[in-house]
């Protein structure tokens, strides 16, 4: 049967496969361009591919005010959020606290930001400190309706004013803070939301970015500024009520799916993330998240963690542990900083999930976790990819996302932000059909493999799922567990049955609001009792490339732990060339080689080599024009006799991406002919995928 399975497997890759790599002439690339960094000192940078604007680099010393701790009201707050996101917008020099129990100076002092915070009662001093960059006000009456707050907002962010009551009004013409009435709102008749987003909708969005939506209920504030700087609508209705769902589908009908997104949040979870998802849109919670205008101007360039070789595929029993909401950019910037800094942590693998929106909304804090993380530390996505999309809604029994045709513009959209955040596995909420998987397949390829939920906790309701023969979905059981005593009763019996006569592989998903590192450590002990040595608690992108192993799939053979790199003479070190990290830092460079350049990977036993990808210069941030222009690919049985599997020629891109003709081998060789512009080769990190013969 194996060898039936294995036949089948050479045989679709072999079809599936253009002439053009059958006969090792030029594969095609698959790799989706990113959109690239670009580090401003004013003004905004909002490129094509990107979701959020990338603010310019703060200033070396940011004016604060603790709004929390003045005790201000909604109003005050309100206006100084738009403050913030004018003035911001220019250059980011305003940091408002409403801090959380992380302490609100941690991000500040971690990020190395300056900030001369002022009294809080004195706020009106920072007005008129940047009065002169403000072009008015937009009066508004609050006692009509909260949501005013929101419509005055929208049109302050596209008018460089700020919304004030009448009492504000007056209270900034007390301090000699002189501001035209550009547009007043108290006029309106209205007084229920649907009215006040309809008028919204027909006179204001039309001039608003439709590239980003701010879902938030009017008395909060945090993303207010994002909204403010970018020209973005602010709205809150609740999609569970028919008249106001009319109305919030007007504006996500008119954004683009794969080029819009929504931050904020919802007045209930599935009814808000399921509508947009309906319409390929998908959501990234914000509604407590701080100083995106700030944070959003901070270096972008990821620095990804170095990943450690995975451990050898042996009859043991591989569990991958999961903590939850991650997709979540507060939860990032404060729950999860706490849980960070638990005893416990680095002890044993435990999968974090997090946001790789965080590339836009805060490239500082994922750099944090990065820089920190230990080899057991390893990060996978949210639910379902980039932003929050709820594809099947497994407790109102709802499909939101019908096809894969549909789903297809999220899934480019969430493998050019896994590329750009270094992330190798997403956590779906709560599945998908075929035909999604398949979308993810072709469209993804950065991925190693992908969790589903099974709310119902059942065993194999939800199975194990293998794509086109590549791409692994695995159920989470149980999923979202509000303690390790779940997880725990829940895999008791399996673990204790185990024979050791082959693998398994299990994987949970625990609540990150009710359990920590020191928790899953003690998890661990218990089941090492039920099943002595026989116990591996695994890093995502291990578990996935062990499971593929195991069924005899393609995976990345330079993860093996006895897998050896020899290169060309390199300025840097020989490991570099596949340590799963293509930073500057960690660059493989060959100065006096050059257009001769070479690197070796010895994989100790032979394999059915189908698939390379080569992330060159420009993936680490360098200019595009130092990419390898031209290189080939050789594979051989022996490192004797070497069978040319692909060339490229006249390379502009910083990753290539090329299926082959599978070809038995155990070693591969890249050889370069054309280094680039200077004739030094740099490659940051080379991938080679085959499966067991």
């Amino acid at each position: 049967m194996k060898l039936f399975y294995r036949q089948l497997l050479i045989l679709t890759c072999f079809i599936s496969l253009p002439v053009s790599v059958l006969y090792a002439q030029q594969g095609t690339n698959q790799y989706i361009p990113v959109s690239q960094h670009q580090t401003i000192e004013s003004g905004t940078y909002w490129p094509a591919g990107q979701m959020l604007p990338h603010f310019a680099t703060p200033a070396s010393q940011l004016d604060g005010i603790d709004m929390k701790q003045g005790k201000l009201s909604s109003e005050e707050k309100t206006m100084l959020l738009a403050v913030q996101g004018i003035i911001n917008k220019r250059q980011p020099r305003i940091f408002l606290y409403e801090h959380f129990s992380e302490g609100k100076h941690k991000w500040p002092r971690l990020l190395n930001l300056s900030v001369n915070e002022l009294e809080a009662t004195q706020y009106m001093r920072l007005v008129s400190k940047y009065k002169n960059e403000l072009k008015g006000v937009i009066l508004y009456d609050p006692e009509k309706s909260v949501h005013y707050l929101n419509l005055a907002s929208t049109v302050a962010g596209l008018e460089d004013a700020i919304p004030v009551t009448s009492q504000l009004y007056e209270l900034l013409k007390q301090q000699n803070i002189q501001l035209p009435v550009l547009a007043d709102l108290r006029k309106l008749p209205y007084t229920k939301a649907t009215e006040i987003y309809e008028y919204m909708y027909d006179q204001y969005w039309k001039k608003c970015t439709h590239r980003l939506l701010i879902s938030l209920p009017p008395q909060r504030g945090f993303v207010r500024d994002l909204a403010v700087a970018s020209g973005a609508a602010i709205v809150w209705l609740d999609a569970r009520d028919w008249k106001e769902n009319t109305v919030l589908r007007k504006f996500m009908k008119t954004m683009q799916p794969g080029e819009s997104i929504i931050t904020g949040w919802y007045a209930e979870e599935r009814s808000g993330i399921g509508l947009a998802t309906e319409y390929g849109l998908s959501t990234i919670p914000s509604d407590f998240y701080e100083n995106t205008t700030v944070y959003a101007g901070m270096q972008q360039q990821i620095q990804y963690p170095e990943i450690p070789k995975m451990p050898a595929l042996e009859n043991k029993i591989y569990l991958a542990l999961y903590m939850s909401d991650g997709d979540n950019v507060q939860y990032c910037q404060h729950a999860m900083s706490e849980l960070w800094d638990k005893k416990g942590r680095g002890v044993i693998p435990i999968n974090w999930t997090i946001s790789p929106g965080l590339v836009d909304f805060g490239p500082g804090l994922l750099n944090h976790y990065y820089t920190t993380a230990t080899p057991n530390d390893f990060f996978a996505s949210g639910p379902s990819g980039m932003g929050y999309s709820l594809i099947y809604d497994a407790h109102n029994y709802l499909w939101n996302a019908t096809s894969g045709t549909d789903f297809t513009p999220y899934a480019k959209l969430t493998q050019q932000y896994l590329e750009k955040s270094g992330l190798r596995v997403i956590t779906i909420w709560d599945e998908v059909n075929q035909e999604q998987m398949g979308a993810y397949v072709r469209n993804c390829r950065y991925l190693y493999g992908l969790t589903q939920q099974d709310w119902e906790r059942r065993p194999y309701k939800v199975p194990t799922y293998i794509q086109d023969h590549k791409l692994a979905f695995v159920p989470n059981l149980p999923c979202y567990a509000n303690g390790v005593d779940v997880i725990y009763s829940f895999w008791r019996a399996t673990i204790a049955k185990f024979d050791g006569s082959h693998p398994i592989f299990l994987s949970a998903q625990g609540e990150s609001w009710k359990m920590g590192p020191d928790n899953i450590v003690a998890l661990k002990k218990r089941l090492e009792e039920l099943s002595p040595g026989n116990i591996v608690i695994c890093r995502g992108d291990h578990f996935f490339n062990l499971h593929n192993q195991a069924n005899y799939l393609p995976f990345n053979l330079t993860l093996l732990p006895k897998m050896k790199i020899t290169s060309s003479p390199t300025s840097t070190e020989t490991k570099f060339a596949a340590d799963g990290t293509p930073c500057e830092g960690h660059l493989w460079i060959s100065k006096k080689e050059g257009n001769r350049a070479w690197i070796q990977f010895d994989f100790k036993n032979e394999y059915l080599i189908s698939r390379y990808v080569v992330r060159h210069a420009g993936n680490a941030g360098l200019p595009e024009r130092l990419n390898t222009r031209s290189f080939s690919i050789e594979v051989s049985q022996d490192g004797k006799k070497w069978t040319r599997v692909d060339i490229q020629k006249g390379n502009t891109v910083s990753v290539t991406d090329v299926d082959i003709t599978p070809t038995s081998g155990r070693y591969v060789r890249l050889l370069i002919q054309d280094a680039g512009e200077d004739g030094i080769a740099r490659i940051g990190d080379v991938e080679i995928y085959g499966c067991r013969k």
